[in-house]
């Protein structure tokens, strides 16, 4: 389904000139403007017709008008107040989808905004913020979440580090957080030169579903555990794992060699030294 705006709109690139709008560096901003590619990103999730979608940093309304246009409900949280005059006109054109909130993403509960209906999060998140607001949404302590999934903008290297396997220089406590009771995979690559101003990175679409969680797991325990681990992921286990009482003898006891790093523990590893732990 394509919802039309009630009154048409001029193309992004001309409404953000007219409002002298230019990206700010201090918030991490870099818009898009490819109106094709910005309607396959919002495609990601699948039908959104009638769907409630979260979306952080809209700045301009870029994704925002894809993501109107495939009939979804948007709640924006936008903490640039040069951006609500043009999203204000997208509330106007889009009558009864847009909520605009004025505020900082991290200091906002998601769940509370949507009166805990399930969502979609879709966003082109602001480099200096995404992988904090990642990992805030992957550690909820209920389970499966309210999100239906994650559509994420990354950096590349910070995408590839969310689905890197076991042993790869990529893998760390991102990949660990977002793959033991969740599917993540890179949707698609985008070129550094859709972008205004072209970041010096190549950047992705991380997409994101919730999975089973493992029983007897505590994520706070998990997330302790791979937060010490991985802090020092030069160094052995034995020697990393120190600060959490019982977690080296109890990898032993597991046939995790303390002599190992890290980076060479595999998810399950990892599941398996919590559940252990939290028993």
């Amino acid at each position: 389904m394509t919802v039309q705006p009630r009154t048409p709109l001029p193309p992004l690139r001309e409404t953000v000139r007219a409002h002298g709008l230019s990206a700010s560096k201090a918030l991490g901003q870099n818009f898009l403007f490819d109106e094709q590619l910005l309607g396959r990103i919002a495609a990601l999730p699948g039908d959104l017709d009638g769907a409630t979608v979260f979306e952080v940093g809209p700045g301009p309304g870029g994704l925002t008008r894809a993501l109107l246009r495939a009939g979804a409900k948007v709640i924006a949280v936008e903490r640039d107040d040069r951006c609500l005059p043009l999203l204000a006109e997208l509330a106007e054109a889009f009558p009864g989808q847009l909520t605009v909130i004025a505020d900082d993403a991290m200091a906002v509960d998601v769940d509370a905004l949507t009166g805990g209906a399930p969502y979609h999060i879709v966003a082109n998140l602001p480099y200096n913020v995404g992988t904090a607001l990642f990992t805030r949404w992957l550690e909820p302590a209920a389970w499966p979440p309210r999100w239906l999934s994650l559509t994420l903008m990354f950096q590349l290297e910070v995408a590839e580090r969310i689905v890197a396997p076991v042993g790869t220089n990529a893998y760390g406590r991102l990949a660990v957080l977002a793959q033991w009771r969740s599917h993540a995979k890179i949707a698609m690559k985008v070129h550094r030169s859709a972008f205004t101003p072209p970041p010096k990175v190549m950047s992705a679409i991380v997409h994101v579903t919730p999975g089973d969680q493992p029983a007897g797991v505590e994520p706070k325990l998990l997330s302790k555990l791979t937060e010490k681990g991985f802090g020092q992921r030069r160094k052995m286990l034995r020697q990393s794992l120190k600060g959490v009482e019982g977690a080296v003898v109890a990898a032993e006891a597991l046939g995790i060699d303390p002599t190992r790093r890290a980076e060479t523990v595999g998810v399950g590893e990892w599941v398996a030294l919590a559940r252990a732990l939290g028993a």
